[in-house]
């Protein structure tokens, strides 16, 4: 996303250089969506994977349109998943999806109606697996009733651990897997931000409760402990931040974002750690859950359907 996108200016060359050493690193998950530019993230994504296709699992989203004037809506009828479906794989350049999610829970359609859809694309041989993300527990039931549901994507990390009361413990009871975005807490938990000034223009975290005001002041004191406990043992707060998640269990599978190889290979290598019991009360007692400051976007009212 942030390569072309949300978090200020980017480089396609670069960006396609580290697709392309996450590649030799081992990265097997890219992770997309056709409302990331609009629609160029995709193509940036089609041309970094050009030769090597068969080498990765690829993921992209549909559902959220991006409208005249910065506005956004949701959908999820059957006509708009079959337009959105043909476009993905075009800008791809694939033949076939392996991962395709409704990015968010539209208020207007039930989602029978969207997963089946969704179902139809796997019959055609065009998607191979069905995900949702920010879906709520009783929604998941309700798709993974009409098609088998791979994988449920939603914002998980030390700052943002609303899904474990009981979305987690429904993905689990359906064996759908878990896919965190955002697992850095959008790049706060690296320790890299003193305050909102070193955002970028066109940086849209400038503009999210988390990341203004009081409540950012409050969220980088408790960024401070993360780098202290995570100076202790030798690593950075961000690969200390990234190893609790892929801690969270084995049917987790975190999909962190940079534009920049220094930081790829930090999360490359943050797979590695190995946590103790101790370590996770640490790293927890560090960040608590409970003393997180500011809502997750400036409207909710969309996650969690």
């Amino acid at each position: 996303m942030g390569m072309s996108e949300f978090y200020g200016a980017g480089d396609d060359t670069k960006s396609i250089a580290v697709i392309h050493r996450a590649l030799e690193l081992g990265v097997t998950l890219i992770d997309t969506a056709d409302m990331y530019g609009p629609h160029t993230n995709e193509e940036l994504v089609g041309r970094a994977l050009s030769g090597r296709r068969d080498s990765v699992v690829l993921a992209t989203k549909f559902g959220i349109v991006r409208e005249e004037g910065g506005g956004r809506s949701v959908r999820g009828d059957r006509d708009y998943v079959r337009s959105s479906v043909e476009g993905s794989l075009k800008r791809l350049g694939t033949d076939v999806i392996d991962l395709y999610y409704l990015h968010r829970v539209p208020a207007d359609t039930p989602i029978e109606e969207t997963v089946g859809a969704m179902a139809e694309l796997v019959t055609e041989g065009k998607v191979r697996h069905l995900g949702l993300s920010e879906a709520g527990a009783e929604t998941l039931r309700r798709a993974h009733a009409v098609h088998p549901i791979t994988a449920l994507q939603s914002e998980w990390s030390l700052w943002s651990r609303d899904i474990e009361a009981e979305i987690v413990p429904t993905a689990r009871e359906l064996g759908i897997g878990l896919v965190p975005y955002s697992p850095l807490g959008r790049g706060v938990l690296t320790g890299r931000f003193a305050s909102s000034a070193d955002f970028s223009d066109g940086d849209f975290r400038a503009a999210n409760p988390r990341f203004s005001g009081a409540n950012l002041d409050a969220n980088l004191k408790m960024v401070a402990d993360l780098r202290a406990l995570a100076e202790e043992r030798g690593v950075t707060a961000g690969q200390l931040a990234l190893a609790w998640v892929q801690h969270r269990g084995a049917d987790v599978v975190p999909i962190p974002g940079t534009k920049r190889l220094k930081y790829l290979e930090e999360n490359v290598a943050a797979a590695a750690l190995e946590l103790s019991d101790a370590d996770l009360a640490a790293i927890e007692a560090a960040v608590p859950a409970s003393a997180v400051a500011g809502d997750r976007y400036p409207d909710m009212s969309s996650i969690g359907r």
